[in-house]
């Protein structure tokens, strides 16, 4: 009896997830919001049609026609604008303030970390973030690697990833460290030196799975603890040479303005953070074409964890500094690149980036096209980022006129990833 009923179970679970893929490559699904955002205008008055997990159509409601059985999906009120793409994020980590850096490397399991970061994932597609760009796990080895497998099959929600894996350091520049010389802690990242060094760790981590190549140009390894540059400018031109040898963009983490310079002159394609940029480092990125991801949110959140109270205290230094090199950045014309550094701070809650931009100084149309449009070009991010023809139906419509007022991007409606609406 038991080989029937095993074989009337695998049929009918063949069935259904025949019909199932059936169903979403069938399936039609007419959006009727306010307004749309397409990633680079805002247009009243238009409608999306998606079909299975591609946008067939996109444009004013009276040229928009939709086949009688496709589901409609009123959207008064709302902007229909791309799933927003998070260009710095850690999904491995959790806020500071709940547990220090080095003790989450230090304490916490693999286990521990990738449960969380499973729950973080889920927070960030809630959230209208439909792909991140994790750059390293920081100490979790290649787990982004999996928990990417995971989301791709289906087997946990998320959203897209392009994992960094590891992340690369010079050696002795990172941490956790320890004043015991001969105590081995591990590290937050690979350490790599040198050509043969560099090339092999950039290549392991390729066949481990990494989309994107992070470096670490300098770190708080000067006198005093103070940033100071790690890698040499023939270093990081050659981790950019092997990278760029299998299609990896290289991100590099820099705070120092020498730092910058090196990693522009090598040819990265994004500088994490920027805090010391000058306007003539500013200018060196503009002419090589070097985006700059700021991380607002990341220094507001840390402030705040040593005790400034936004609103209350006088802005400390830091903070004045961050806003005096950004406007420097946006005068030179300096591609901005959408990514708060999230993991600093609370996952699900990465549009504070956003309304951090607009009150540093751009304009919310800017913001928005630096979280979809800018960023899915400056990844290499294909058929993601605009909504077009042919692109991959990862939408969202948020509450209100996100050009006007940025916070609406806060207010997330509807979440469809893939054609499938995960949130409604």
């Amino acid at each position: 009896m038991k080989k029937p009923v095993l074989l009337f179970a695998l049929t009918l679970f063949t069935l259904t997830t025949l019909f199932a893929q059936q169903q979403s490559t069938d399936t039609y699904i007419l959006l009727k919001p306010d307004r749309v955002f397409d990633g680079h205008e805002m247009h009243n008055g238009w409608w999306v049609l998606v079909h299975g997990n591609r946008i067939q159509a996109v444009g004013p409601s009276i040229e928009i026609q939709a086949p009688s059985t496709a589901k409609v999906m009123e959207l008064k009120g709302t902007t229909l604008m791309p799933g927003m793409i998070e260009g710095h994020s850690h999904l491995f980590l959790h806020p500071y303030n709940e547990t220090s850096w080095n003790d989450q490397v230090l304490t916490e399991s693999r286990a521990e970390r990738t449960a969380r970061a499973v729950v973080h994932a889920r927070k960030t597609l809630i959230a209208g973030f439909t792909t991140v760009r994790d750059l390293g796990t920081e100490g979790a080895a290649y787990d982004d690697v999996g928990l990417k497998i995971a989301i791709n099959k289906g087997i946990v929600p998320g959203p897209r990833i392009m994992a960094a894996t590891r992340a690369i350091v010079a050696t002795g520049s990172y941490g956790p460290k320890s004043t015991v010389a001969e105590m081995v802690l591990p590290q937050g990242a690979e350490e790599a030196d040198g050509i043969d060094g560099l090339t092999h760790a950039i290549r392991s981590q390729i066949g481990h799975g990494a989309d994107v190549v992070k470096l670490y140009a300098d770190y708080r390894w000067g006198a005093n603890g103070t940033a100071a540059p790690t890698f040499t400018l023939d270093e990081l031109k050659l981790a950019v040479q092997v990278a760029s040898s299998s299609g990896r963009i290289v991100a590099v983490h820099s705070s120092t303005a020498e730092g910058m310079r090196r990693a522009t002159l090598a040819g990265v394609t994004t500088i994490e953070h920027g805090d010391s940029g000058t306007p003539e480092v500013f200018k060196l990125m503009k002419e090589h074409h070097v985006a700059l991801c700021p991380t607002l949110a990341a220094g507001e959140a840390t402030s705040m964890y040593a005790g400034y109270k936004k609103g209350i205290d006088p802005e400390p230094e830091r903070l004045k500094n961050k806003r005096i090199s950004f406007a420097n950045a946006l005068k030179a014309g300096v591609t901005i690149c959408m990514g708060g550094d999230v993991g600093v701070f609370p996952h699900g809650d990465n549009a504070r980036e956003m309304l951090l931009m607009v009150d540093y100084g751009m304009k919310p149309i800017d913001v928005l096209q630096s979280a979809t449009a800018i960023n899915a070009e400056v990844f290499g991010l294909k058929n993601l980022g605009s909504i077009k023809a042919n692109y991959l139906a990862d939408l969202i419509a948020v509450e209100g006129n996100p050009a006007e007022d940025i916070k609406a991007v806060k207010a997330v409606k509807v979440v469809m990833k893939d054609g499938v609406v995960v949130k409604e």
